[in-house]
């Protein structure tokens, strides 16, 4: 134990990796603890939202991810053969990213991976080694690995467990999830086939190739599709999943739908929704993210989408408190603010699941009504959208500063996602959000002047970004952060995880200053 670690990381995922990354573009070297040899195997998680591109994208992950992964914007439903919904997600020419990327899980764990490995050597992984045993301390943690080498004891400053819904740091630690488990489960299939089909979410329910049942593809980089559906309650999910029973059911739905080409399968697992999380994030100095603090259902793609939220609030608060420059204590807001996040995504998550699994017979009677009428009712059809993720706001968070002076709306409140905004850069257009990920940052709205107080918060570590009229190619940046004309002046603090934290009328940076003295996060 001669050696203290930053940060050790238990778990290789896709969380553990983006935190892995984040870390080191923060200067924070951390070590990777993954009981697999390498990456996982199977689609796993494959939708990727535009907040989990964006957050890829602070450590040049997301160029890779958007040049092999599918985009999307939409989806169809069917109730049996009949199209009962056809949605589109929020979208234009000018954003950076699409609201929905289709890509293996095992990518993601990859270009994350790749991307930490550009920061100097700050971030390790030990692959095929396993936590062991965890022991907290007050100024450290012990944590025993059992690896290729045998059994050692690392020790770090801080622990963070990203090691999965069976969680070993969480079980070591005698925490338990609570919430609500649904009892039906879905078979999941990747299989290699041939389409000229756009890339959308389809969904069927009832569909005649499997009667009864729930059924979702997804297309996939590679050729690949992915199929989930559900399985009645009185199968047997060993029986459920063996190729015999699964490839029939398959064949029978690529048959309805007109899919001729050759096929063969590649990966078959089986899966139930499950509501659960923990009330806090943090023990002392152990904090958990992705699916060891919290599991949530499939529907409306929240489960590592959520996981990559947690590595983005965390990243920036551990770089900054390890390197002295905030107080131990800005680590309770990570705790608050995505255990609030959790709560909010596990409510929409309740809802798609009763839907596309129901629970009880109440519960598919009414689903039953609302698709009968959705055939004739374009007013009903809304009900059947899994309502996609979206990114959280952290209302109430206390890092939050009240804000001052009128705004046009809320778009941009503090503890809102920094809205997108396309701009005129010097070496061409550049998205507002691709700013963000190291340190503060302060937009500028100004007629031009920018006053000498405002270019010295450089000095504090916060970026200076003057946002002129004639920069705002579409007008986009000044509408949506609430500002009226062109002769309004304003300074809005962005977070490192591209959450607004306060706005000012007017260019005086010394409320600014105190907002941030305030919170203790001056260096």
């Amino acid at each position: 134990m001669s050696e203290v670690f930053p940060v050790l990381i238990a778990g290789g995922g896709p969380v553990g990796l983006t935190l892995a990354a984040l870390l080191a573009r923060q200067g924070v070297a951390s070590v990777v603890v993954e009981a697999d040899t390498g990456y996982c195997t199977g689609s796993r998680a494959i939708c990727m939202s535009r907040r989990s591109q964006e957050i890829l994208g602070w450590v040049g992950a997301d160029v890779p991810l958007v040049q092999k992964g599918l985009s999307w914007v939409g989806g169809r439903s069917y109730w049996r053969s009949t199209e009962v919904l056809h949605f589109r997600m929020p979208s234009e020419p000018t954003q950076r990213f699409a609201p929905m990327v289709n890509i293996q899980q095992f990518y993601v764990e990859e270009f994350a991976h790749l991307a930490a490995q550009q920061f100097g050597g700050l971030s390790q992984v030990r692959w095929g080694s396993r936590v062991v045993a965890v022991r907290p301390g007050a100024d450290s943690v012990q944590v025993d690995v059992d690896g290729p080498e045998g059994l050692q004891t690392l020790q770090a400053r801080y622990l963070v467990a990203c090691d999965g819904g069976r969680s070993t740091v969480r079980e070591q630690l005698g925490l338990q999830l609570q919430g609500t488990q649904y009892d039906g489960k879905y078979v999941i299939v990747d299989i290699v086939q041939k389409t000229r089909r756009p890339v959308e979410r389809l969904a069927w329910f009832d569909p005649p190739s499997n009667p009864g049942s729930t059924l979702l593809m997804h297309r996939q980089p590679d050729d690949v599709w992915r199929i989930d559906y559900q399985i009645r309650d009185d199968e047997d999910p060993a029986e459920a999943v063996k190729p015999e029973n699964v490839l029939p059911r398959v064949q029978s739905h690529l048959a309805m739908i007109g899919e001729t080409e050759p096929w063969e399968p590649l990966w078959i697992s089986i899966y139930n929704a499950k509501c659960l999380t923990l009330d806090r994030y943090r023990h002392g100095r152990v904090l958990l993210a992705g699916d060891a603090a919290h599991l949530v259902p499939i529907f409306g793609v929240r489960g590592l989408n959520s996981g990559l939220d947690d590595a983005g609030n965390l990243a920036w608060k551990l770089a900054r408190v390890l390197d002295g420059r905030a107080p131990d204590s800005l680590l309770d807001s990570y705790c608050t603010e995505r255990v609030h996040a959790t709560r909010e995504n596990i409510a929409y998550g309740a809802k798609s699941t009763e839907f596309m699994a129901p629970p009880d017979f109440a519960f598919h009677l009414m689903r039953e009504a609302t698709l009968r009428l959705a055939v004739s009712d374009p007013q009903v059809r809304p009900l059947i959208n899994p309502r996609q993720s979206a990114p959280v706001v952290y209302s109430g968070s206390a890092l939050n500063v009240p804000p001052v002076g009128h705004w046009a709306h809320d778009l941009a409140a503090p503890g809102t996602p920094a809205p997108e905004a396309l701009l005129a850069g010097p070496q061409g257009p550049l998205h507002l959000t691709s700013l963000f990920g190291g340190d503060f940052v302060c937009l500028v709205f100004s007629d031009g002047a920018v006053p000498g107080a405002v270019k010295a918060l450089v000095n504090h570590g916060v970026g200076v970004l003057a946002i002129e009229p004639e920069a705002d190619l579409h007008g986009q940046a000044r509408q949506r952060y609430g500002l009226v004309s062109p002769q309004d002046t304003a300074l809005v603090l962005v977070r490192p995880d591209g959450y607004v934290m306060g706005r000012w009328r007017g260019l005086d940076a010394a409320p600014l200053l105190a907002a941030l003295q305030s919170k203790g996060l001056l260096p």
